[in-house]
């Protein structure tokens, strides 16, 4: 009984065309010969499933796109010329003025009105009308550039470069504290009213300055 049958299932085998072989009757799957293209089988093995096609593969692989954090975008900014917020040694310029405070305001009195002196007393041989408008310049300067909270040193700090002026640059006829006191006392009669200019110009921009802030912290 069974050599007949084996022999019906090769001579079914051989005459069957090339390609996916189809499986014998029920009881005689040991004896398939694997086709041409496929690994052999082993007797009584389960079929290895197909593959599934590759449009139904799905990333395993971290959270979907829609759960994953935005990553933030570095973007450079090169410093433009003509751009008032560009950053100059580690601040950033924002194009208003230079503020000083009391001590700078001080200082840079001193040595404004010195300079001014000593160039007048250079070039003319005395202090002239080149120091008294060089004088009104920096009363201008400092009651501008001052700090709002010390706006009372701009017109304390320009009177005295002016005095400080006289006595170490102006005309002295002889030698001794009372010549240099004398000295100081004509030379401030002298030029009073470049002394009352240039401080009085400083007093109006400060008391204009302190009405428009004042004003300004009350509309707010």
């Amino acid at each position: 009984m069974i050599g007949p049958y084996v022999g019906r299932v090769e001579q079914s085998i051989r005459t069957q065309p090339p390609g996916p072989r189809r499986r014998p009757p029920n009881g005689a799957a040991g004896a398939a010969v694997p086709g041409p293209g496929r690994a052999p089988e082993t007797a009584g093995a389960p079929a290895a499933p197909a593959a599934a096609p590759a449009a139904r593969l799905r990333p395993v692989a971290g959270p979907p796109a829609a759960a994953r954090p935005a990553t933030p975008r570095l973007r450079l900014r090169l410093p433009l010329p003509g751009r008032s917020e560009t950053p100059l040694y580690g601040r950033r310029r924002t194009g208003r003025p230079t503020r000083l405070t009391a001590i700078g305001t001080g200082v840079a009195a001193v040595l404004a009105t010195l300079a001014v002196a000593g160039l007048d007393r250079l070039l003319f041989d005395g202090l002239g009308w080149l120091f008294g408008l060089g004088y009104l310049v920096v009363c201008f300067q400092l009651a501008v550039r001052v700090r709002y909270v010390d706006l009372l040193a701009a017109p304390i700090s320009g009177p005295i470069a002016f005095a400080l002026a006289l006595l170490l640059l102006g005309p002295v006829t002889s030698s001794g504290v009372t010549a240099q006191v004398v000295a100081l006392a004509t030379g401030l009669a002298l030029r009073a009213g470049w002394l009352f200019s240039g401080t009085g110009l400083a007093a109006l921009i400060v008391l204009a300055r302190f009405v428009a802030q004042r004003r300004i912290q009350r509309s707010r």
